[in-house]
């Protein structure tokens, strides 16, 4: 009984401490999961906490489980609309860049450590792919907001990377146990299992669990349990079958979120703390495992071995994955640097240690050193680089909350709360000239702190928090409507990345260029602005530029795919 109790209070004394850091982590720029992981290692048997931990099965086993955890929470966010722009780009980067990274990083690993090249192979495999769990965690918490094409490129690609990162690791331990009779055969077939089975039965069964969620009649609370434990049967089910419970669980992730489900918005809020506490868990553990001593003997050619991955094979595997998509030079240095390590290679790195293959210390120790430089040098400096880059996005989010709620005898309805901005043109309208569609009520009017009555309402004033029942169908049309009026955190922001004037986007680019006595490309010769934006970026998004000479155009707005409302900025 005193041990359980000795547990349960270093459990919740872990899990408390990691928490209270993501209040401070925050203002220092300091990457969270860096923190998680630091906290395990200071718990461990070589810091203050002293506690004695090498169980690599429970660690692989709570680490695994926590992964699935976090991927399918991060399908269930990936919208279709983001996964159509960036499938291609992350498809390339999570299988072409995961591989070609394997090759760079195998080869110096084995020159650098004096390893077979199987086993410098192994190290590269292990470290190869980015982390899902660190980029979800560093995109929606740090002070940088990137536009989609990047961000669902980022996303989706730490979202299915990590099935070629297995599969590689597993080809590459099954060489080194039986060198003589292990054939290319073996590894291709190996692939095949592992994506296709892990495909099929993430879309089906992503689309069979929706199915469930809306025909069972459940109590409130148990619907995300069923969303939760559905994606963990869908794991274990594909692996069982050979395949990739980490893609099945991304894509079954996707297709729930994307469905019409009941309960969805509930669902999401209890994953998204599922998923933190699974981070967090999985880091902390993770930490338990390290020894700092250890690492330090390493610490010279793990930390070449990691400025080769960052500034080498991780930049050249980018280049070339996403040169036929033609982005733009800016966001591929961007996507670049954010090729973010965390726990995937310290995962992967407990394999060996399982399999009982020669130098698996070693290579455990290399895998997490690599992932402290990655959190600590690229973590750190993620919001700095965006800056440098021109990427960082003015934030005009006006979405406060979403609140599911299910009407007797239908579904699919939320309350939405959104701010009015300062400069809102919606500033001065009366509730009944909003240009709301007929299904959509406005519920409430918030003002300093107040409810107010509806004969108070009178016109709408910044700063106003109105709440409206509406139809999940008319969320991003509500959310066109208020977020693109909202007031940034300050005129010169918006000014500074958008520009100094709005040019109407149908005018012809030689008159524009004429104007300010710039060259004409050959692509913008007889076409509109939209359509030379168009012609030059085939999916165009917002915050999007072209340069004219030394003018820049700037997509503040997009009607569907096509460019609606462009900003010209100026040399600063």
């Amino acid at each position: 009984m005193e041990l359980s109790n000795q547990l349960i209070f270093l459990a919740g004394a872990l899990f408390l401490t990691s928490i209270l850091a993501t209040v401070i982590t925050p203002r220092l720029g300091v990457p969270l999961l860096l923190i998680f992981l630091i906290v395990g290692m200071l718990a461990g048997e070589d810091g203050p906490g002293g506690i004695p931990f090498e169980d690599y099965g429970l660690a692989s086993l709570a680490g695994t489980a926590a992964l699935a955890v976090v991927l399918f929470d991060g399908g269930m966010r990936t919208t279709y609309a983001s996964f159509r722009l960036a499938i291609g780009p992350a498809v390339a980067l999570s299988s072409i860049g995961v591989l070609l990274t394997t090759l760079l990083v195998g080869g110096f690993a084995a020159w650098i450590f004096e390893l077979s090249l199987a086993e410098g192979m192994l190290i590269g495999a292990i470290v190869a792919s980015t982390d899902a769990a660190a980029v979800f965690s560093l995109l929606h918490t740090s002070a940088v907001r990137l536009n989609e094409r990047v961000t669902a490129a980022l996303e989706i690609e730490s979202g299915t990377n990590d099935p070629m990162a297995v599969f590689l690791t597993i080809a590459l331990l099954q060489y080194l146990l039986a060198p003589e009779s292990y054939a290319w055969q073996n590894a291709l077939l190996l692939l095949v299992q592992q994506m296709g089975l892990g495909a099929i039965i993430g879309i089906f069964g992503g689309r069979g669990a929706a199915i469930a969620l809306n025909r069972l009649e459940l109590s409130e609370s148990l619907y995300p349990l069923m969303a939760l434990f559905s994606g963990f049967l869908l794991f274990g089910f594909t692996g069982l079958l050979g395949g990739s419970g980490f893609l099945a669980a991304y894509l079954a992730g996707l297709e729930l979120g994307n469905r019409r489900v009941r309960g969805i918005a509930g669902i999401k809020r209890f994953h998204d703390g599922v998923a933190w506490m699974a981070q967090i868990g999985m880091f902390v553990i993770l930490g338990l495992l390290a020894s700092p001593r250890d690492l330090l003997l390493v610490a010279v050619p793990a930390l070449l071995t990691a400025i080769v991955l960052m500034l080498f094979a991780r930049p050249l595997a980018v280049m070339l994955c996403l040169l036929p998509f033609r982005f733009p030079w800016r966001e591929r240095v961007f996507i670049s640097w954010v090729g973010l390590r965390g726990s995937v290679p310290i995962l992967l790195a407990t394999y060996p240690l399982l399999a009982g293959v020669e130098n698996a210390g070693l290579f455990f120790n290399v895998a997490f050193f690599i992932v402290l430089v990655s959190l600590v040098v690229q973590g750190w400096t993620l919001a700095p680089v965006a800056r440098v880059l021109k990427l960082n996005m003015p934030n005009s989010a006006a979405l406060v909350r979403r609140i599911d709620f299910d009407l007797p005898g239908t579904r699919g309805y939320e309350i939405v709360s959104y701010r009015i901005g300062e400069s809102s043109p919606l500033i001065g309208m009366k509730s009944r000239q909003l240009p709301l569609n007929d299904i959509s009520r406005i519920v409430c009017l918030a003002r300093r702190g107040k409810i107010i009555s509806y004969r108070e309402w009178g016109n709408l004033r910044a700063g106003d928090y109105i709440s409206l029942l509406a139809s999940q169908e008319e969320l991003p049309k509500l959310d066109k409507l208020f977020q693109l009026r909202v007031q940034p955190r300050s005129a010169a922001e918006e000014q500074h990345f958008y520009g100094e004037f709005r040019i109407d986007p149908q005018a012809p680019a030689e008159a524009l260029a004429e104007a300010y006595g710039v060259t004409v490309p050959e692509a913008a010769r007889g076409r509109s602005v939209s359509a030379f934006f168009e012609t030059v970026i085939p999916r165009p998004v917002i915050g999007d530029r072209l340069r004219l000479g030394e003018i820049e155009l700037v997509v503040k707005r997009l009607d569907g795919e096509h460019v609606a409302e462009v900003w010209l900025r100026l040399p600063h």
